[in-house]
C-alpha cells in the first residue's frame, strides 16, 4: 500500500528523534522514497550523516542553503505524496496550528497540501495541557491525521502519556490509512446529526444539548472513505468539508422524519446519530405566550419513531445503525433497542462516563451488534470514534 510513495519525514527537537532513523528504514523497506526535513534542535538528537545515509538523500536543515534552481521547501512538498512529522513536539504543533513558518520544518508544513501524519512526543504534563489539546483538535478538524502517543516511561523521568508511537506502528497506521481510503466507493450512506427543536410558541422550543459533532465526524469519515453521504442535521454551527457530503438542514423531529424516510430507500446504509426529541407540544402557539403568575401546563405528544420506522422498512441488503445515550442499565437498554428496532448494530454511550455525551470533543462508546458481539472502546476524540464506527460498518 505504501510502495512507490514519496514520503517527506519531518523531525523536530525531541528525544524521540532517536527513533526516526528506524522509521526511515521501515519505510524504505516498504518500497518508499524518503526525504528528510529537520529543525535545528532535531540535530541535537540525531546526526545529519545518519539521516543522509539512511534516506539516501540530502537533508533539508538550513533555510538559506538550498538548490539554486528552486526554493527547497516548495520543491520538497511538490515531490512528496505525504508528510510524516515524527517526533512532533508541542512547539512544532503550535507553530503549525498558528501558521508560523520560521524554520525548514514549519515552512515545509505550511507549504504542504496533501496527507499529513503527526506523531506527538513530549512530557505528559505538556501533552495534557488544554492549549496543546486544543491545537491538536484544531488540526484534526482540518483533516490532519494524528498517530496517538502512548503511555510509558518518559525521558524526563515522568511516567504517563506522551511517548511517540513506535516506528513499526506508525508505518502500520499509514498502511491502514491508505488501504481504507476508498473502501466505501459506490455506497450511499444516510447520516442524521444534531438535535431537533419542537416549538412551544413563536420564540420558545423544547430541545437538547446535542452539538451534532459526532454525526458530522461520522459523515466526514464516510466521505473520506469514498461514500456518497446524505447528512440530515438539526441546527448546528458545524460545516461540512468533503464534497461527497450532501447537507440537508431540518429543525423539527417531523422534518427529520420526512427527510430520513425520503432518502432511506436509495441508501445502502443509515447511521442515525441525531438526538431526536421524543415528544413535541400537542399545541403550538403562533404568538409568544406571555408570562403570568399562573402555572403553565404544556401537554406533550410522542414524535414519530424514525429508527423504528426505518427498521420496519429495511431491505435485506441495507444496514441500519442506531445510537443509545443512556444513564441507567446502559447495556440492557441498548440491547433492547437493538432488537426492537431491527438494527445491525448500536452505538452506546453513557452520560455517566466523563468526557462522553453532549457538547464534548470526546466520546466513549460501546458497540453491540445483532450477533450480541460487544466491543468496548476507550475515551477518544470524536474523530477517532467515527473511525471505529466506520470500521465496524465496513466489517459487515
Amino acid at each position: 500500500m505504501l510502495s512507490g510513495k514519496n514520503i517527506l519525514i519531518g523531525i523536530s527537537g525531541g528525544i524521540a528523534a532517536y527513533k526516526t532513523p528506524f522509521l526511515i528504514r521501515e519505510l524504505i523497506k516498504k518500497g518508499c522514497q524518503v526525504k528528510v526535513v529537520v529543525t535545528k534542535n532535531a540535530l541535537e538528537f540525531v546526526t545529519l550523516t545518519t539521516l543522509k545515509t539512511l534516506s539516501q538523500n540530502d537533508v533539508y536543515h538550513d533555510m538559506f542553503l538550498h538548490n539554486e534552481y528552486s526554493t527547497e521547501h516548495i520543491s520538497l512538498t511538490d515531490w512528496a505524496d505525504c508528510f510524516v512529522v515524527a517526533p512532533a513536539t508541542a512547539n512544532i504543533i503550535g507553530k503549525y496550528v498558528n501558521g508560523i513558518a520560521d524554520c525548514p520544518l514549519s515552512t515545509s508544513l505550511l507549504a504542504f497540501n496533501k496527507d499529513v501524519f503527526i506523531a506527538p512526543a513530549m512530557n505528559s504534563k505538556m501533552f495534557s495541557n488544554p492549549i496543546l489539546q486544543k491545537n491538536i483538535q484544531t488540526l484534526k478538524s482540518i483533516g490532519i491525521s494524528f498517530i496517538s502517543s502512548t503511555k510509558g516511561y518518559l525521558a524526563c523521568g515522568y511516567e504517563g502519556e506522551g511517548r511517540m508511537e513506535e516506528p513499526i506502528e506508525i508505518v502500520r497506521f499509514m498502511e491502514e490509512f491508505y488501504s481504507k481510503k476508498l473502501e466505501l466507493k459506490g455506497k450511499t450512506v444516510l447520516v442524521t446529526a444534531g438535535g431537533t427543536q419542537e416549538q412551544i410558541d413563536a420564540v420558545r422550543y423544547i430541545g437538547n444539548n446535542s452539538s451534532g459533532k459526532m454525526g458530522f465526524c461520522i459523515a466526514e469519515e464516510l466521505a473520506n472513505r469514498g461514500a456518497k453521504v446524505i447528512l440530515i442535521t438539526g441546527r448546528t454551527h458545524l460545516e461540512v468539508k468533503n464534497n461527497n457530503i450532501t447537507l440537508v438542514n431540518v429543525i423539527s423531529s417531523h422534518e427529520m422524519f420526512i427527510q430520513t424516510t425520503k432518502h432511506f430507500p436509495k441508501s445502502d446504509v443509515a447511521i442515525l446519530s441525531a438526538a431526536v426529541s421524543d415528544y413535541r407540544p400537542e399545541q403550538q402557539a403562533k404568538n409568544k405566550i406571555k408570562k403570568t403568575q399562573a402555572n403553565l401546563t404544556i401537554t406533550l405528544t410522542p414524535t414519530e419513531d424514525i429508527l423504528a420506522t426505518l427498521g420496519k422498512t429495511k431491505k435485506k441488503n441495507q444496514i441500519l445503525v442506531g445510537f443509545a445515550l443512556e444513564t441507567d442499565n446502559e447495556l440492557e437498554n441498548a440491547k433492547k433497542k437493538l432488537t426492537k428496532k431491527n438494527l445491525d448494530f448500536i452505538v452506546l454511550n453513557s452520560l455517566n462516563d466523563k468526557g462522553a455525551g453532549f457538547g464534548t470533543s470526546t466520546n466513549k462508546i460501546t458497540i453491540i451488534d445483532k450477533n450480541n458481539k460487544i466491543e468496548h472502546f476507550k475515551l477518544k476524540s470524536k474523530e477517532e470514534v467515527a473511525v471505529d464506527i466506520v470500521n465496524k460498518l465496513i466489517s459487515l
